[in-house]
Parts: C-alpha cells; structure tokens; sequence
C-alpha cells in the first residue's frame, strides 16, 4: 500500500500567495533598480560636455555649442538626447535656443557633420520610443532648472540649451540631456551649466537644492531637474 504524501491544496495556495507578495514588493523595487542605472549615463556624459567645454575654452574663445568643435562624442548604444543649444561660435544674448542639427543615430553608422549641436538617442538600438520628438513630447522634458546663478559678473541666466551672456569669452552655457528611462508618459531630465543650478523639492524625491539652501548643484555638477524614477506618480 503506498504511503505516499502531497502537499493539500491549501499549503499550494499559501505557496502561490507567499510568491505573489515577494514578486509585488521585488519586481517594482528592480524596475526603479534598472532606471537608476540608466541615469548614470546622462550623469557622465554631461560632465563629458563640461570637461569638453572647459578644455577646448582657451583655444575657441568661448563656450562652443559645436560638438565636433569640443570634440564630444559619446559611445553607441545612449538612451539620452543631447541638447546643447544652438551652434555658434561667440553668440550673444538672446541668441539661446533650442539645438536644430542632431547627429542622427536612427542609422547603423550615422555621419557628423558641421555644426552639429547634439546626439540622438540611439534609436537603432533601442526603437522608435527613443526618437527624438517622442523624447521632447514626453511630460515635463523641456522643463528647465527654477533657477540658474551666472558664473560670469553682469550675465543673465540661462533658460534653455546654449550660450548666453556677454559675447564669448565672457560667457556662459548650458547643456541638456533627456530621455524616458522607465517607459511611461514622463521624461527624465539632466542639465549640466557653467553656472551654479537649483532644483525644486518634489515629494518623494530629493529635497530642494538651492543656493539659499547652500546645497546648490556647482558648475559641471550635473542636476537631475525632472528625476522620472522618483518623480513618478507625483
């Protein structure tokens, strides 16, 4: 006569339900996990363009928005748009503006040219969603600091992507980079500037970063303006 035991159909959904809440707590927790790590490349390559801008400045004079100038030209494979104004070489104020010469990466091998003032995300690689208009039509992507603080005496601050200020060299600039880390309807959100960055309180996310607060973003720290892991559900 067999002996033989099996689990009773309750102990099963005790299991099931036990397997249930591990995956509720775990698979959200690994998701915002995986966003973070994706922001670690607009960190580095914003600070890639401060490096560019700061090294090329004695040599063109001023702060260039030309990539092929500074010679910024990260690796295949970004899931973020590159935004650094529009291109010239000594603009003046007014002159800021939004970048209309993208290096296209929707190609396998896409070529520079003269007078390119940002990188697409790498639509070959990762779709469609990473276009460049789907990034700029994502919720709060062309949301700007709630303040910039000039370096230079006597310039304005920045509001967008550019150069801005006295005619370069006495000038400042700023950089932009944006892209949907975790594929819902809002964008995230870096910049990096010559001038000093504050960043709003928003629940949920970090505090407030402000030169009142003496926890500003310095020049070439990158700012998480709209932080979409943090950010989500606010």
């Amino acid at each position: 006569m067999s002996n033989k035991k099996g689990f009773t159909l309750i102990e099963l959904m005790i299991v099931v339900a036990i397997i249930g809440i591990l995956a509720a707590i775990a698979i959200p927790n690994f998701v915002k996990f995986q966003a973070k790590g994706k922001q670690s490349e607009a960190n580095s390559n914003l600070k890639a363009i401060f490096s560019a801008q700061k090294a090329n400045y004695p040599q063109l004079q001023g702060y260039w928005s030309d990539i092929g100038a500074i010679g910024f030209s990260p690796e295949r494979g970004n899931r973020y748009l590159y935004d650094l104004g529009p291109t010239a070489a000594t603009v003046d104020v007014g002159a800021e503006g939004n970048c209309a010469q993208f290096v296209d990466r929707t190609l396998a091998a896409p070529v520079a040219m003269a007078g390119d003032c940002g990188i697409t995300a790498d639509i070959a690689k990762h779709g469609m969603q990473f276009d460049n208009a789907t990034l700029q039509g994502q919720m709060l992507a062309n949301s700007a600091p709630p303040l910039f603080t000039p370096e230079v005496p006597g310039n304005a601050a920045l509001t967008m992507a550019g150069v801005n200020g006295a005619m370069c060299p006495n000038c400042d600039f700023a950089a932009v980079a944006i892209s949907n880390v975790d594929n819902d309807q809002g964008a995230d959100v870096w910049w990096v500037s010559s001038q000093t960055i504050d960043t709003p309180a928003i629940a949920g996310c970090p505090p407030a970063m402000t030169l009142a607060l003496m926890n500003a973003f310095t020049s070439g720290s990158p700012a998480p303006i709209v932080d979409d892991v943090c950010y989500d559900g606010q």
